[in-house]
């Protein structure tokens, strides 16, 4: 049975290790929550919740006597109590009678406002922030169009909104030698056959013509292997139905390239005056030789 191969590494600029870098981890909490999934989100809430509820219940552990409606506060009802200050419940089983107790009371009062209010801002922000769902074709290809070597990949609007005015970049990462003898790694912006779309709702074909004027020309798999050449693509419109701009980017690596390929369709008639779009075959492509 043939050795499976390793999946390919993939570099990633966010993934990037900084060192030096002074942490402010408060300060930078809120765009930390936004930019990762929801499950953060929730589960940050929900640790900060329990956190903050068990120490105001030790808290009230420290006057177990200071309220009405239990002889002793055990640690359950402390914590319980918590939670219904917390949330301004107050169910009236067990009410404060102490200075001490009053006074906890009152700050819990207000702190809870206070997380509500967060909480619910961040919930809020999260959700109404609006963001494009695009597909990137997982390969680039290289075949002949008109009779010239063409880069290629494609994307497709999911959603099936309007991204109006939208418009891409394309910028290719590979090592250059200065007079010097000085090596270092440079960002060519590749020049495509169109880089904006007044509405681009269905799919894209990207291209790139290979000419004397690319950064490509000359190069071939083994030369871009042996440089690690990366492609940096981004994507931004706006978005038809919240009126904002909104951005997508992907990266391909030099492995994701397939030489003397092409992209297979993916749109077809459905019915009068209708298309489909068959976003599951994105990806596949065809040898053209």
């Amino acid at each position: 049975m043939p050795a499976r191969m390793s999946e390919p590494i993939r570099r990633d600029p966010t993934n990037t290790v900084r060192i030096g870098v002074t942490r402010r981890p408060l300060s930078d909490l809120y765009y930390d929550l936004m930019r990762r999934r929801w499950r953060w989100l929730i589960g940050f809430l929900a640790a900060a919740y329990l956190v903050i509820n068990l120490a105001f219940a030790a808290a009230f552990r420290l006057d177990p006597t200071g309220f009405s409606g239990a002889e002793r506060l055990d640690f359950a009802q402390a914590f319980y109590f918590s939670v219904q200050t917390f949330a301004t419940i107050g169910y009236g089983a067990v009410a404060p009678k102490s200075l001490y107790a009053n006074m906890l009371v009152t700050f819990e009062a207000l702190f809870g406002i206070m997380y509500t209010a967060l909480a619910t801002g961040l919930v809020f922000a999260k959700f109404s922030r609006p963001s494009a769902r695009v597909t990137f074709s997982r390969l680039m290809t290289v075949n002949l169009r008109n009779g010239r070597p063409t880069l290629q990949f494609r994307l497709a609007n999911d959603r099936g909104n309007d991204l109006v005015e939208a418009s891409i970049r394309v910028t290719m990462l590979k090592s250059e030698v200065t007079a010097e003898g000085h090596r270092l790694r440079r960002l060519h912006e590749l020049k495509l056959d169109r880089t904006s779309s007044p509405l681009f709702s269905m799919s894209w074909l990207v291209l790139h013509e290979i000419d004397e004027q690319s950064p490509l020309w000359g190069e071939d798999e083994a030369s871009l292997a042996a440089d690690e050449v990366m492609f940096i693509v981004t994507l931004t419109g706006i978005d038809g139905t919240f009126a904002q701009t909104v951005h997508a980017r992907h990266l391909y690596e030099f492995h994701d390239i397939r030489w003397n390929h092409r992209f297979v369709d993916i749109i077809s008639p459905h019915s009068p005056g209708r298309f489909q779009m068959d976003v599951g075959r994105i990806h596949d492509v065809v040898r053209t030789d």
